[in-house]
């Protein structure tokens, strides 16, 4: 499996440029809510006949510090989450520099950046990007999406106190069943009580079919997502070109955008401004095709994803006075995210076999490996975390 592994591992340039020049300042304003909430709220698709995963990440982030000792604040849940009464909201610890001394390694080769749906790539592609020029701080202009204003939203850079879900602290797991339905309420000592009821539910995860055309072209097909604002897809290959180390990157929009916050949970206004612009496709279309150009350049082997952006639902109290002329100063406010993802491999019968390392023809000669250990996410895992397949190790 060493083309996936260089496939999934090709994204430690393209992290290290997303996480370059994110400054986000402090929300100390005394007219901001006192307490900002997030709830994102994800399914993935699942494989090998097994259920459909699911995933909520929680963040809690005050301008207020914390009384009577550490920050302390939990999650209440309703009973159909079936992970306990609640899940603790934990401040991360400062990180200790010097602890991580793995040798940095400089990225070698090119990425190749195609886009757009269609059996052939449009004039000016594929740009070439040399990783070479990048690890020497040569970032190309307007390389990411530029349109998509981001959603960054509480985190423990931007608040006084902060705490988030998953940690280290909490083995609560989200289960295949549970069910956001329900009543929620945030209690701790550094953020007003917050309270509101949920009644969307997880998403739908789209399935994706990846065909093969006559003319090099892969066809790619799904299912409607209900509740679904928009669709972006996007691929990854990994070009032979004498070992050198060439990547390839497709991506679904009709222009040259991608990357940056299309990794995210996205707001459906944000969404339908991008469907007009023809980065995301609208939740109308379920079909699309990566050009032959890009099949050709990626070689034998690519790994693809699609994100169907969701709902939002927002909260605050006081509730926003319907007279716009009057003042509103909201003690806080919560947002639960919605989105769900399809992962495809063109020319590979099941992708569950490709995710634990049985390429075909391979099955039961395969020594059962060992458990890895455990690890500390670098930055090349970035990418993996966007695509929600793990941890980033």
């Amino acid at each position: 499996m060493r083309p996936m592994k260089k496939i999934l591992g090709a994204g430690t340039a393209l992290a290290g440029m997303l996480a370059a020049g994110l400054v986000v300042a402090q929300t100390s304003n005394d007219t901001a809510p006192e307490a900002r909430y997030v709830m994102d709220v994800g399914t993935h698709a699942g494989m090998m006949g097994q259920g459909d995963r699911r995933e909520v990440m929680l963040r809690l982030g005050s301008r207020l510090p914390a009384t009577g000792g550490a920050p302390k604040a939990d999650h209440f849940l309703p009973e159909g989450m079936r992970m306990g009464a609640s899940v603790p909201l934990i401040t991360p610890e400062a990180s200790k520099g010097g602890t991580d001394t793995q040798p940095f390694e400089r990225p070698k080769g090119r990425l190749l950046i195609f886009w757009g749906c269609g059996a052939h790539a449009g004039p000016g592609q594929p740009v070439i990007i040399d990783f070479a020029k990048v690890a020497k701080g040569q970032v190309p202009p307007d390389l990411f999406s530029a349109s998509i204003a981001s959603e960054v939203g509480p985190r423990q850079s931007n608040s006084r106190t902060y705490g988030d879900w998953p940690n280290g602290k909490s083995n609560a797991q989200v289960r295949d069943n549970s069910s956001l339905i329900g009543q929620h309420r945030i209690a701790g000592n550094y953020s007003p009580e917050i309270s509101f009821a949920i009644n969307q539910d997880f998403m739908a995860a789209p399935r994706v079919k990846a065909g093969s055309a006559g003319d090099g072209s892969i066809p790619l097909n799904w299912g409607a997502v209900p509740a679904a604002t928009g669709y972006y897809a996007w691929a990854m290959g990994s070009g032979d070109r004498g070992g050198n180390g060439d990547i390839v990157w497709w991506a679904s929009s009709a222009s040259r955008q991608f990357g940056g916050d299309l990794w995210n949970w996205l707001s459906p206004g944000a969404v339908s401004r991008l469907i007009g612009q023809k980065v995301v496709m609208p939740p109308s279309q379920t079909s699309c095709a990566i050009p032959a150009e890009a099949k050709a350049a990626a070689g034998e082997m690519m790994m693809g994803f699609l994100t169907a952006y969701g709902p939002e639902a927002n909260y605050a109290f006081p509730e926003r006075p319907k007279d716009p002329k009057v003042a509103w100063h909201p003690k806080w406010t919560a947002k639960v995210r919605y989105r769900s993802q399809g992962t495809f491999m063109p020319g590979m019968p099941d992708m569950g076999d490709a995710m634990r390392g049985q390429l075909p023809g391979t099955e039961g000669d395969r020594p059962e490996q060992p458990k890895p250990k455990p690890c500390k996410p670098k930055l090349g895992g970035l990418l993996k975390r966007a695509a929600g397949l793990g941890s980033g190790c």
